[in-house]
This record gives structure tokens, C-alpha cells and sequence, in this order.
């Protein structure tokens, strides 16, 4: 059951990234040339996406814990294809925007931190491997989904594409989402008839509060990264296909990363996982800083990147527990994604202001910041004992 699990999970997972998150990487330049809207204001409805999921967050985590995961991710799936659907007919960008509100509460209840949920609910404190497993097919939800919108986009032009897409979740990803999942195997809190949910995580917590503090930070980054990396590596002597070639590294040193902690099964404390994405995160843009091979310190950054989408779903399955997992991933997500959508303005004003290579040395000093809370959250780790081995 775990093997149909992820793969019909990794399936749903590979076209809900690649048509939301992933989408205009391809399709903002023939957006723009067929509209005439800006690139700033086609980039924005990514924002726009991403903050409507941040909002939404908290209660579609809370719904998971009451309903379990399937009806969830049905839903999203039935929203993305509404979204695309209004994409593609949006003539104005009052409709492009309502589109990507749609799209952003159907990312809510279709990106990783929903499918983590559904998994804790499915599977509760053995939902780890298959966390790990889930992030491996997620890897490549860009490697299939940027080649395939190209194509299509030459085939269908930019409209069409969305069509495509949004019948693709209508006969592929929500039947799976509704279908091929299994009902939680382990018993719901409470009685028969309403259930009785157990308290949340006090947001007061100081492990809350450095995994949520850590999740933002690493967002921000990674985000700001993927959406300014080619001005800030021409800025410190680069040419544009360079550039571009060495962020193409990034993708596999991600995949790569998941695979090695695939392989260590479990036998570790997911908080060295944090150590370790944290680390690599440091060391990628330290490098870019000290002159150290750029290939080098992408496939640092990419598997910091890698190592983090583990952590964030399985280090507060093993710190706070399977009951209430689904409502602490939903008010973890909340602050991670508001950030990302507010990361793109961000990079934009710092490299405006400060200059594209000030900008990296102040993405390289907040990279410190998540290892520094990886430490404090290991010491409370070791204070408070774990069921793993720390």
C-alpha cells in the first residue's frame, strides 16, 4: 500500500507544482507578447498565488486532521483545473489575478505541505520514509513539466497549454487524488460521531518557533534565488549562459540529496537533516562570496534545498507527533508561503537599492541564520529525549 501510495502521490505532486509554481517560468515572455502586460505584473500572480496559499494554509491543515488527506487534494486538484481554466480565457489582468487566486487555494490543498499532512495521517509516526520517498518524484516536477509546457506552448500557444493542463488534473490527478489514496490507517482522535481534535501546538513553543523562523528564512532565500539568480551571478562576472548553466545543476543535486537520505532508511534524527540542509545552504552562497567554484556551490545550495523539503515535513512529525500533525504542518506553511510570495518584491527592491552583489552578501549572512536554528533545536532536542537516536 505505501509503494501505490507515493507513486499516486508523486504523480499528483509532479503536475500540481508544474502547472502552478513552476508554470511561468515558460509562459510569462508569450503571456506578455500576446497581452502586452508586464513581465513585473505576469511574475505577480505567482505572488498573488502563493499568499492566497499561505492564508489558506492553517484551516486545510485542519481539515486534513478532521478528514484525512483525500478529499483535500481531490479538491485542490478541481481548483488548479479551474484556475488554468480562467488562465487560459483571462483577457484582462483583473481575470489573470482571480485566476491565480484560484490557483493559489488549490495549491494550498495540492503542494507538499498538504501531501505531508495526508501522509501523517495515513501512515502517522512511520509516515517519514514515505515523506522522503514523496520529495524524490516531486524533484521533478520541473524537469517534466518545463520541456512538456514548451512544447505545448509551440503546439497550443500559451492559452491552450492551460487547457491542457487543467484537463489533465480533471482526468489524471483527481481521480488518483481521490481514488488511489487510502483512508488513514491509523485510528482519529476522539469518539464516534464529530472528532474530537487534540490541542494544536502552542505557537509559543521555542521549537515552533525556530522550525517556523527557519521555514522562512529558507523560503525567502530559495525563492529570491530562483527568481534573481541570473542578474546576481552576472553581477559577480558571469555571462547569461553561464549563468543559466549553472543553475541547471541545481535540480539534480536536489534529487541527489533526497536519494542519500533515502538511503540512510530512517535510522537518524530528521533534525540532522535540518543540520545538514542548513550547512549546505551556507556553504552555497558562501562560496559564490569567497570565489569558489559556482558549480560547486550550486550543487551545495540545490542539495541544501533538497535536504530542507525532507526536514520541513518530517522533523515536526518527529518533534510534536503524529496527532495534530496536519494542523502543525498548516501553521508552519502559513509563514513560509506568505514569505515566498513577498521574496520576488524583496530581491527586486534589495538589488535596486543595494546592488546585485550586496544583495548576495546579504542572502549569504541570512543563510547562517537557519543553521544557528538548526543548533538551538537540536539542544532542545537532546534536553527534552527523542524516540530516535540523536
Amino acid at each position: 500500500m505505501r509503494f501505490r501510495t507515493v507513486s499516486a502521490l508523486g504523480i499528483v505532486e509532479i503536475f500540481a507544482w508544474g502547472t502552478s509554481f513552476y508554470l511561468i517560468a515558460v509562459l510569462a515572455q508569450p503571456i506578455a507578447a500576446e497581452t502586452g502586460w508586464s513581465g513585473a505584473a505576469i511574475s505577480a500572480g505567482v505572488s498573488v498565488g502563493l499568499l492566497v496559499s499561505g492564508l489558506c494554509a492553517t484551516f486545510v491543515g485542519r481539515f486534513i486532521e478532521a478528514y484525512g488527506g483525500r478529499p483535500v487534494l481531490a479538491t485542490g486538484m478541481a481548483l488548479l483545473a479551474c484556475g488554468l481554466g480562467l488562465l487560459g480565457l483571462a483577457q484582462s489582468l483583473s481575470v489573470y489575478f482571480l485566476a491565480w487566486l484560484i490557483l493559489g487555494v488549490g495549491m494550498s490543498c495540492g503542494l507538499y505541505d498538504a501531501a505531508f499532512s495526508t501522509l501523517g495521517h495515513i501512515f502517522g509516526k512511520d509516515a517519514r520514509s514515505a515523506i522522503t520517498q514523496l520529495t524524490l518524484w516531486g524533484g521533478f516536477a520541473s524537469t517534466v513539466c518545463w520541456p512538456l509546457s514548451a512544447w505545448l506552448v509551440d503546439i497550443l500557444g500559451w492559452r491552450g497549454t492551460c487547457f491542457v493542463y487543467g484537463g489533465l488534473h480533471l482526468l489524471v490527478t483527481l481521480p488518483l487524488s481521490r481514488f488511489a489514496l487510502p483512508r488513514a490507517i491509523r485510528p482519529a482522535p476522539g469518539a464516534r460521531g464529530r472528532k474530537t481534535l487534540p490541542p494544536p501546538v502552542p505557537a509559543t513553543d521555542p521549537r515552533f518557533l525556530c522550525l517556523a523562523s527557519a521555514g522562512v528564512i529558507f523560503s525567502m532565500l530559495s525563492t529570491m534565488w530562483s527568481v534573481h539568480f541570473v542578474t546576481l551571478l552576472t553581477s559577480i562576472g558571469f555571462g547569461m549562459g553561464a549563468a543559466i548553466g549553472i543553475g541547471t545543476l541545481i535540480g539534480p543535486a536536489q534529487v541527489g540529496a533526497r536519494v542519500i537520505e533515502m538511503l540512510g532508511r530512517a535510522r537518524h534524527h530528521p533534525i540532522w537533516t535540518m543540520l545538514a540542509a542548513a550547512t549546505a545552504l551556507l556553504a552555497g552562497f558562501s562560496g559564490l562570496l569567497l570565489g569558489l567554484p559556482a558549480a560547486l556551490a550550486m550543487v551545495s545550495y540545490g542539495a541544501g534545498n533538497g535536504l530542507w523539503s525532507i526536514a520541513r515535513g518530517a522533523l515536526p512529525l518527529a518533534v510534536f507527533g503524529p496527532d495534530g500533525y496536519a494542523r502543525t504542518m498548516g501553521r508552519l506553511a502559513t509563514p513560509m508561503l506568505i514569505a515566498a510570495a513577498a521574496a520576488p518584491s524583496i530581491g527586486a527592491w534589495m538589488i535596486a537599492t543595494l546592488g546585485a552583489a550586496a544583495t548576495l552578501q546579504v542572502m549569504a549572512i541570512a543563510a547562517t541564520l537557519p543553521l544557528l536554528l538548526a543548533l538551538m533545536l537540536y539542544r532542545m532536542a537532546v534536553r527534552r529525549g527523542s524516540g530516535y537516536q540523536l
